[in-house]
């Protein structure tokens, strides 16, 4: 049944939410409680730093000033900042300096944070009524909009996706007041969203729906955001205002109508409808956010835990015709469903939930960044014989630029989580070092996972601490196989795969909490088919190394792969599917790769993580040489 969505009239307040919070069963530690070990963690956020600070403030606010009538201090970027999505990296990039402030320490991303927000509450006065953006001809189109002129013939009165872009403003200058205590950042946030209020306080509902069938990222997520940290209803109302019933009725009542829909579009829906239902409590909202994810994680995700081909959802029956497609899941769909995924986390704690998390953030989102090298990834190839290529440093800024930004700043984010202060639950093996100053703790998770099979645990408390610890016990080991030892004493284990192993005791200053998580090879199908398999070691996707003969550097620095550059007759597998195991043999000295012998045709290839591989060409899934023969279809992004 369909809510009743106010108008809103600006200067007058709203109703008040019809339900009450909830109260999340779990949270995640905030950013700045977090730090990175060594690791391949580490190195892809060094990087990512390492490029932030390579980037200027003054180019990314070029346009903003341009649009404000003042004069821009520097030329603005090349690519998507130069077109009709200006200004949506600039958000990213507020998002980013904040989040690696927070997971770094280092004032120098606060300072530039700090500068950007300053300069856009320049502009928002030059403008005078609360707008603020860099979008060319924004105010013209946004003009239009609220005269009710309403024109979606591919795109919203002209503009790209102007919404989409006033997402990333918001959603940057909300984490500059989360992370970096910003009061500035708030206010202008706050002005900017009473202008939204005047915006759209004249159009009926009618008129959002139609407007709301162009691209308009996370709008119900950031009002949602700025109605929890001011408390004022009036943003509440207007977050549901942006609830796009063509997607959100279906999803709520677990009908899947997603098939040849823009998959991100839809996801960052999700995320504030979920964020909605946390602020109010109104089960319809959770119903569509949970129901989205099931469906999208669950019958949509390739081996890598993206999603999509083309930017575009498909048939959950045709995952076999998309592999003559080279332009695979989106970096930015990845980015989102991660932040979907925390939301429903937090709601409800399941290690399954963080199974799927853990295999998107090391097959997807970690292969998106090459250490030590600048460079995002738009999409991923999951067709035999592809490539990844990159963007450069300051010619393109596609959305996956921005989102990538964001990517390798927030690995800290969950890591662990917490019932109040009595229960920590351990969700991923990444070498970290947890501050809980209110309970007293800080622990050390040492760990040179994957490449270990374990990771160690160390407390240090000021005093002993009662407290239950919760180790996730992944889906991908075996039945009774994880081992848990405290202080070298043995601890039973009654969990199964896909739960958590319960340790309640006082822990005291010294304390050692050892976790075997034993990772074996296995495979698995590609979904609806017969015909391709993936081959995983634990949790990773291992991909076969086939070289970049015709390659150069040119051509790993493009949107997506040249399609011509495939490799037109990959290599294939010569084995029945359950002997595959038995056939990749580990390289010494080489942790987490393995060389087949007599496997594959027409020729054996060396095996390594997905999110090892770089600059050259790869299969991930491979196709059985016993099934029949297809001719493989070039294909190229839409612009």
């Amino acid at each position: 049944m369909a809510l009743a969505i106010p108008s809103v009239v600006i200067g007058a307040p709203s109703p008040p939410p019809a339900a009450a919070p909830i109260a999340l069963q779990a949270q995640f530690f905030e950013l700045d409680q977090v730090r990175l070990g060594a690791g391949p963690f580490k190195t892809a956020q060094e990087t990512d730093a390492a490029y932030l600070l390579k980037l200027e403030p003054d180019r990314f606010l070029a346009w903003f000033r341009r649009e404000a009538g003042l004069t821009p201090k520097a030329a603005v970027y090349g690519g998507w900042e130069s077109q009709g999505v200006a200004g949506h990296d600039g958000g990213h990039y507020l998002s980013a300096l904040a989040q690696m402030y927070a997971s770094t320490g280092n004032a120098e991303f606060k300072r530039r944070a700090d500068y950007m927000v300053g300069e856009l509450a320049l502009c928002q006065q030059a403008n005078g009524n609360g707008y603020v953006a860099a979008i060319p001809n924004g105010k013209k189109i946004f003009a239009e909009i609220k005269a009710g002129q309403i024109n979606t013939p591919g795109n919203l009165n002209g503009g790209w996706v102007p919404w989409y872009t006033i997402h990333k403003e918001f959603a940057g200058l909300l984490d500059v007041y989360h992370y970096c205590h910003n009061a500035q950042a708030l206010a202008v946030a706050t002005q900017f969203a009473d202008w939204v209020g005047d915006e759209i306080g004249g159009l009926t509902h009618e008129q959002m729906q139609h407007m709301l069938e162009i691209e308009h990222g996370g709008m119900t997520e950031a009002l949602a955001n700025l109605y929890g940290f001011t408390g004022n209803p009036k943003y509440l109302a207007l977050a549901e205002r942006f609830r796009h019933d063509q997607v959100f009725l279906p999803l709520a009542q677990d009908r899947d109508i997603l098939t040849g829909l823009h998959a991100n579009t839809q996801i960052p829906k999700f995320i504030g409808y979920q964020r909605v239902y946390e602020l109010t409590g109104d089960a319809e909202w959770h119903a569509a956010a949970e129901n989205f994810w099931k469906t999208v994680s669950g019958n949509r995700a390739w081996v890598i835990g993206g999603n999509s081909e083309n930017e575009h959802f498909f048939a959950p029956a045709a995952f076999e015709a998309q592999m003559n497609d080279t332009v695979g899941p989106e970096s930015c769909n990845s980015y989102n469903m991660l932040k979907l995924t925390e939301h429903l986390f937090e709601d409800h704690p399941d290690a399954r939930v963080m199974d799927y998390y853990e295999r998107t953030l090391y097959n997807h989102i970690l292969a998106t960044i090459r250490p030590r090298q600048d460079g995002f990834v738009y999409y991923t190839s999951m067709s035999p014989g592809s490539y990844r290529s990159y963007s450069t440093d300051f010619n393109d800024f596609w959305c996956c630029v921005g989102t990538g930004m964001e990517n390798h700043a927030k690995y800290g984010k969950a890591i662990y989580a917490h019932e109040g202060e009595g229960k920590l639950l351990v969700n991923l093996f990444i070498a970290s070092t947890l501050d809980w100053p209110t309970v007293g703790l800080k622990i050390e998770q040492r760990t040179s996972f994957p490449e270990e099979a374990a990771s160690t645990l160390v407390f240090h408390a000021a005093a002993p601490k009662s407290m239950e610890v919760d180790v996730r016990y992944p889906g991908w080991v075996a039945p009774g196989a994880l081992k848990l030892t405290v202080n070298g004493e043995p601890q039973a284990v009654t969990a199964q795969p896909g739960s958590y192993a319960a340790l309640t005791r006082t822990w005291k200053e010294g304390d050692i909490l050892r976790i075997e998580t034993p990772m074996t090879l296995h495979t698995e199908m590609l979904p609806h088919s017969s015909d391709y398999v993936a081959v995983l070691d634990g949790p990773l996707v291992l991909a076969g190394k086939l070289g970049l003969e015709g390659l150069t550097d040119k051509d790993f620095a493009n949107q997506h792969m040249d399609p011509n550059k495939r490799l037109p007759q990959p290599p294939v597998i010569a084995r029945p599917i359950d002997e595959i195991a038995a056939h990749l043999q580990p390289v010494e000295g080489a942790p987490l790769t393995f060389q087949s012998e007599d496997l594959i045709k027409p020729r054996d290839v060396r095996f390594v993580p997905f999110y090892k591989l770089f600059n050259e060409r790869y299969t991930v899934y491979w196709k059985d040489s016993a099934a029949p023969a297809t001719s493989p279809a070039v294909t190229s992004a839409a612009p």
